[in-house]
Order: C-alpha cells, then sequence, then structure tokens
C-alpha cells in the first residue's frame, strides 16, 4: 500500500491524506483517512509540503539561513545540496541520499539505508567531497544535516552553509526534481526484491544519468560531461 501511495505522491505532490484516500478508496482499497495518515507519517510524507519530509529538526540544533535566494549558477562546485526520499521494494523499505551538484546536476555520491540514521548522510557526504569541494551547500532543517557531525564536516572543508526555510520545498529543487526523475525512471518500473538488489540497480541507474541521459536544460548534454568541463 505505501508503494501506491508513493507512486500517487511523486505524480501529484500536493495531495493530502484526504485526496490519497479517496483516491485509493476509488481503486477498491479500505483506506480510510486515518489509515492513509499513518502510512504517510511512516513514510516521512508531510501534506503540508510538496516534498517527502524524512527529515525532522531537532531541539538544540544550529538553523542555517537560506543563502540562495537570488543567487544565479554559473558554474559547478559552486552549490551542493543533498536530500533523502523513500524507496519502495517488494517486501519493506529503505532510504535513498544523494548529494548533487545544482550546475551540473551531476550526482556526486548516493547511499541507501534502512534506517534514517544521520550516519549515511556524513558517509554519502564525505564520498562526495572526494570528488570536489563546493562553495555552498543546501539541505533542508533536519536532524541529519543540522547535527554538529555534519555541519562540523562541511565547516571544517570551508564550505558556507544554507538550509531551506520551513516549508519551502523548492528551496531544493534541484534534488526534488532528481528524486523525481528516478523514480519515474528506474525504481516504479523495477521491483526490488531487497536492499542488494536496489542497490545493483541503482548503481546502473546512476551510471546512466550522470554519463549518458541527455538533458534537456543542459543543452541535451549528460551531466558528467558538464561537470568534468
Amino acid at each position: 500500500m505505501m508503494q501506491e501511495i508513493d507512486l500517487l505522491f511523486t505524480a501529484y505532490p500536493f495531495y493530502g491524506k484526504r485526496r490519497i484516500s479517496a483516491v485509493l478508496k476509488s481503486r477498491g482499497h479500505e483506506v480510510g483517512v486515518d489509515l492513509a495518515r499513518t502510512l504517510m507519517k511512516r513514510m516521512g510524507i508531510d501534506a503540508i509540503y510538496p516534498k517527502p519530509n524524512l527529515s525532522r529538526p531537532f531541539p538544540g540544533h544550529k538553523i542555517y539561513p537560506y543563502l540562495l535566494r537570488g543567487v544565479e549558477i554559473e558554474r559547478i562546485n559552486q552549490v551542493w545540496s543533498t536530500d533523502i526520499t523513500y524507496l519502495p521494494m517488494r517486501y519493506g523499505f529503505l532510504y535513498l541520499t544523494a548529494v548533487i551538484d545544482w550546475y551540473s546536476r551531476y550526482v556526486l555520491a548516493w547511499k541507501l539505508s534502512n534506517s534514517l540514521d544521520g550516519m549515511f548522510c556524513r558517509e554519502v557526504l564525505q564520498e562526495a567531497l572526494k570528488k570536489g569541494t563546493p562553495d555552498m551547500f543546501n539541505t533542508d532543517q533536519g536532524a541529519q544535516y543540522t547535527s554538529k557531525e555534519f555541519t562540523g564536516i562541511l565547516l571544517g572543508a570551508g564550505i558556507k552553509i544554507s538550509m531551506d526555510g520551513r516549508g519551502r520545498a523548492l528551496d531544493n529543487v534541484w534534488v526534488e526534481r532528481l528524486w523525481r526523475t528516478v523514480k519515474q525512471e528506474e525504481v516504479y518500473i523495477r521491483d526490488y526484491v531487497d536492499g542488494f538488489d536496489a542497490h545493483r540497480s541503482l548503481e546502473k541507474y546512476f551510471s546512466f544519468y550522470n554519463e549518458e541521459r541527455l538533458h534537456s536544460s543542459l543543452g541535451y548534454t549528460a551531466p558528467g560531461v558538464i561537470y568534468r568541463m
């Protein structure tokens, strides 16, 4: 059922629990509003925001201002960002995180996890930093990103930290578009049996995405070509 909700939410990110419930009922599923709310909460989907809100703020963590409003993205390694999304499988689910370069749309690193522990977010960041160093790094205000362990890596590398405003999903728009692309072109046409199957398939897809997939917004050039220029 969560897989079908994920499909609906990806296609119609403005749908809340009532619309999700209504659509599922029209398809023959006995899913009331309460059950829809419970499942969406488990998935990390917040009906207020047009994105899977898988990161939650933590009291006491420092929140950094959003630095990118009105900024023109003109080159690689100017801005990187990251996020987390829900990944359905045949049995259960995982979480997927990635780091993307805004200018080239290049996916610098990605990782799967069976929990929302901040460790896998730090690991994917450290892997991405082996390929370069951005001027700024943008995240949402989730505990994974506001922790001293995560921000310490960025500050230690001399990177400016930018964080989305609460309720402003479009502040991290390039990652949101990445998730939609990955789900529509890869996740929803596969049937991952388990985490190993998901990893093998995603490894092939991200290689295709970076090196072969032609982006109209990049003049029909692959992200990897742009990033290495």
